[in-house]
């Protein structure tokens, strides 16, 4: 690595220690050839230490954070490297060779950057509904960032001296969607960068599925409770994931991502079993806080 690097490379990281291999083979094939370093800020793996180390090699340097959530941990990460300008991906992510170069071209003409995540599957002729449905619907960053206004942070690009006026990411909420907002309401412009790819894999079933919208719904509610009339908005917007289902079919008949009419009749059925369910998790929430 050189001694002045460029970029630093945030990976926080918990207890999947094969697919930060893959993410570390990746990072080694990028096309700004060496000029970067990698931090994984490992969030307190129960496989310890040492494990993390031997997966790392002389890849990566290793911070170990204890404080618990990805936003901790990659705070963590930024608080030991050292270049001028931070991209962040995550563990479970494959970045594409042109990835850091293309992220540092888009940086020039704004604050901060989010680049084009692909959904990844194992075979493409077999995909499970859960599977089908990631490839329509995952990871949209062009619409996260041109329609709302933030960027996922398993693709994020932005200069340290920003960073550090923003401050880090929070606990308990979504943190990338709260930091986004938080810096484009200090004046800071956030642009999509379709060349700087990485890729993530699909959750393969609906337990994983599952896990992803329970998190997701629990660290949204906790941003709408910051708001004005915030529950009541919650309450409409759960009142509508049923019908948005139906809304959303269509993109799903019509996608270019999935090449048979078994692979969309999956993904129609899990997108309706997603929104009911997400729905009625989202009213519990709320009926919770209440009593």
């Amino acid at each position: 690595m050189n001694s002045a690097p460029k970029v630093s490379v945030i990976i926080p990281h918990y207890s999947d220690l094969e697919r930060l291999d893959i993410c570390l083979d990746a990072l080694r094939h990028q096309s700004l050839s060496s000029d970067f370093e990698i931090i994984v800020a490992d969030n307190g793996s129960p496989e310890g230490p040492d494990a993390v180390r031997a997966v790392i090699c002389e890849r990566a340097r290793l911070v170990v954070v204890s404080e618990k959530g990805a936003g901790p941990a990659r705070n963590g990460g930024v608080g030991v490297s050292t270049a001028p300008i931070l991209a962040f991906t995550d563990s479970d992510c494959v970045p594409e060779p042109g990835w850091l170069e293309a992220g540092l071209k888009a940086l020039e003409r704004c604050d901060f950057v989010g680049g084009r995540v692909c959904v990844l599957v194992e075979d493409l002729q077999r995909m499970t509904g859960s599977e089908a449905f990631e490839r329509v619907f995952a990871f949209d960053f062009k619409s996260y960032i041109t329609r709302k206004g933030f960027t996922g942070a398993g693709n994020l690009f932005c200069r340290r001296e920003m960073f550090d006026h923003v401050g880090g990411f929070g606990v308990g909420v979504s943190e990338d969607i709260e930091w986004s907002h938080r810096a484009r309401s200090m004046g800071y412009r956030l642009a999509y960068a379709p060349q700087a790819v990485v890729g993530h894999p699909a959750r393969h079933n609906w337990s994983a599925l599952w896990a992803k919208w329970r998190r997701v719904n629990l660290e949204t509610y906790g941003l709408y409770r910051e708001r004005q009339f915030g529950k009541l908005l919650w309450l409409l917007r759960s009142l509508a994931l049923p019908l948005s289902a139906v809304v959303h079919t269509p993109r799903i008949l019509l996608s270019d991502q999935l090449t048979s009419f078994e692979q969309r009749g999956r993904a129609v059925g899990t997108l309706f079993k997603l929104r009911s369910w997400r729905a009625w998790h989202a009213i519990s929430l709320l009926a919770r806080t209440r009593s």
